[in-house]
């Protein structure tokens, strides 16, 4: 088998989030804005301070934010489908934690009779006519967006930039208590301050300038705990691990971005290891194999202190991963960890060679080996997404992600794709429903991936697999006299298969999001579609920062270009080799010197032709053997 098999500072104390945010509304409730006049003496506020910089006013989904055009503070267009799907799995997620205190929340486009009819059981339909004689506040109690939530979610974003998603939060999001926007450089901290008053949202959202693993250190305790935690760092989030896992509540979310995906797709391995504690692999299965690296990664830190997680949803899209995690309190829990991801090995689980391919394996690991997702929530957020499309921007591609991860097999981990399978065996790729068809004719269990369009997830074993390949090597059969003795083609094709293979189409090989021309796999819609340079103070523009770099890097492995009278007086140094002999008929037009005395500057060898020859000029016998003679030398 050649495919790899996987052996599996803050400088002062900062107040709990939900008191600050309660005392800055208040504050502001109790004091009217200053006249003019003393604003002239005092600070000005964010609305009337002129930018010192050129700004460029974004809006996205409920939130407009206004940020520099110089690359200070980072803003990413392409995050706005990580954005939606965040807010729509933390609405759910307040759904489900402010209902079990009896709370509704309302969301913004939804039907509240479908809500509503969920939450009734039959002792509250039979008192339901009851409730006309009940006091105000003996009513059922809701929430809604924009407004403070006493018993709601606490919420931090740890690298806050400008402050967008912090805000949507606050404009989309119902059920919170306070969000605290926090980033360690000044210069985002005041923008945020500018967006937050430019949106409305002062009594919701407190900027906070810190370290993100400081601040996070500092509401260790449990009554200090954020109920949501998000990490969109840039690069790789290992550092705010260990410090995000001790921060969220017990039972609360924890929502992670990682954008080193050269390095969990198994570009440096070693990388890997120092930052995750995994060894990834190079392989087509390399983005879902990033997420159970991250994941398993989040559940060692955890189990440090006497927790562990339970993920909800786990996304690869574009150039990042995306995962949800609970984080819950339980030793119990934590002791059968080990035997859920991994185990420890008593001898050599497989001989040094594949059985099918002859190569060598490859180990990697360890990463996370259960389900990736809870497809109870996924199905919340996907119902919530697909009767209320006008809230996102995106709702289409959430649909049809989420769509294609409900149909994920959640026991299997990885998967094969077409391409890796036929090009093994040098063979034509077999259609998609064929070779899911086999499976199903076989007795197996199939399903696609989101992070591959021609991912085959299945539960059979290699040797069923290689049988199915083999018998469609037969319907379109390989050269078998060109394929070395030693290839990993000749080996599997050596065997006679066992299965006799079944391509007819089923009904039930295409899945549902197929079918439908769903949104699964978005195609770039604009060039350079990617990551963005890194935030510097007083950077450039990202387009000049960009476009800059392309210059600086454009050629980089190529001599830089000679000025063409430099180039002449250096060949001038050098004697012609056919004058000498006496078969250069150029003079005085000839590149090279004819005098007999020329001087030859030591170590600078011309491997120019004459532009005026045809003639290659071939090196001398010390050439050969290592020496560096010039042109003419014998």
């Amino acid at each position: 088998m050649s495919l790899a098999r996987t052996i599996l500072w803050l400088s002062r104390p900062l107040r709990p989030a939900h008191s600050l945010c309660r005392a800055q509304f208040m504050e502001r409730k109790a004091q009217k804005p200053p006249s003019p006049p003393a604003m002239e003496n005092g600070t000005r506020s964010w609305e009337e301070r002129p930018p010192a910089d050129p700004v460029a006013t974004v809006t996205e989904g409920a939130a407009k934010i206004v940020f520099p055009s110089a690359n200070e503070v980072f803003y990413n267009p392409v995050q706005e489908f990580n954005r939606d799907l965040t807010c729509a799995v933390i609405t759910e997620f307040a759904r489900i934690h402010l209902g079990a205190k009896g709370i509704q929340i309302k969301v913004p486009g939804e039907k509240d009779s479908e809500k509503i009819a969920v939450d009734l059981s039959d002792q509250e339909e039979e008192t339901a006519g009851k409730n006309e004689n009940l006091a105000p506040g003996d009513w059922p109690r809701t929430a809604a967006v924009g407004e403070i939530c006493e018993e709601g979610l606490r919420v931090l974003e740890g690298l806050a930039a400008s402050g967008l998603r912090s805000i949507r939060f606050a404009l989309e999001v119902p059920g919170l208590q306070s969000v605290v926007a926090n980033d360690a450089s000044a210069r985002a901290v005041e923008l945020m301050h500018r967006n937050v008053e430019l949106n409305g949202v002062a009594h919701l959202v407190q900027p906070n300038q810190a370290d993100a693993r400081m601040l996070m250190y500092q509401h260790q305790k449990a009554p200090e705990r954020f109920d949501v935690i998000d990490l969109d760092p840039y690069g790789s989030p290992a550092p705010f691990l260990d410090a995000a896992v001790q921060a969220v509540s017990d039972g609360g979310l924890l929502c992670v971005t990682c954008t080193d995906m050269a390095v969990l797709a198994g570009n440096s391995g070693e990388t890997c290891y120092s930052k995750y504690g995994a060894m990834a692999l190079k392989s087509r299965a390399c983005h879902e194999m990033a997420l159970r690296i991250v994941l398993h990664s989040l559940d060692l830190h955890a189990n440090c202190y006497q927790r562990y997680i339970v993920p909800l949803l786990s996304i690869s899209a574009d150039f990042y991963i995306r995962v949800f995690v609970r984080v819950f309190t339980g030793q119990a829990k934590v002791k059968s960890s080990a035997r859920i991801k991994f185990s420890a090995a008593c001898g050599p689980p497989v001989t040094p060679e594949c059985e099918h391919c002859g190569q060598r394996h490859q180990l990697g690991g360890p990463m996370w080996a259960e389900p990736i997702h809870d497809l109870d929530f996924v199905g919340r957020v996907l119902d919530a997404v697909t009767t209320n499309p006008g809230r996102f921007h995106t709702s289409m591609r959430i649909q049809g992600v989420l769509s294609v991860v409900t149909e994920e097999l959640p026991d299997v981990p990885l998967y094969y794709t077409l391409d890796q399978l036929s090009s093994t065996i040098h063979c034509n790729t077999p259609r998609l429903l064929q070779l899911r068809s086999a499976l199903l004719h076989a007795g197996f269990r199939v399903s696609l991936s989101h992070a591959c369009k021609n991912a085959v997830k299945t539960d059979a074993p290699p040797e069923a697999l290689w049988d199915i390949m083999r018998c469609w090597e037969k319907e379109c059969p390989v050269k078998r006299e060109r394929l070395s003795e030693s290839s990993p083609a000749f080996r599997i094709l050596a065997v006679e298969p066992r299965l006799k293979a079944n391509f007819n189409i089923r009904e039930d090989a295409n899945p549902s999001s197929r079918q439908r021309g769903l949104k699964r796999f978005q195609a770039n819609p604009e060039a350079n579609w990617g990551p963005r340079p890194r935030a510097r103070p007083g950077g450039k523009a990202a387009s000049e920062d960009l476009a800059g770099r392309r210059r600086l890097l454009q050629n980089k492995r190529k001599e830089p270009a000679e000025d063409p009278a430099q180039r002449a007086a250096r060949l001038k140094t050098f004697p012609c080799k056919r004058f000498k002999e006496g078969t250069c008929q150029l003079g005085d037009q000839c590149c090279y010197s004819h005098s007999p005395a020329a001087p030859v500057a030591s170590g600078d060898i011309p491997i120019e032709e004459c532009p005026e020859t045809t003639t290659k000029i071939s090196p001398g016998p010390k050439a050969a053997a290592g020496g560096i003679p010039g042109p003419g030398v014998d």
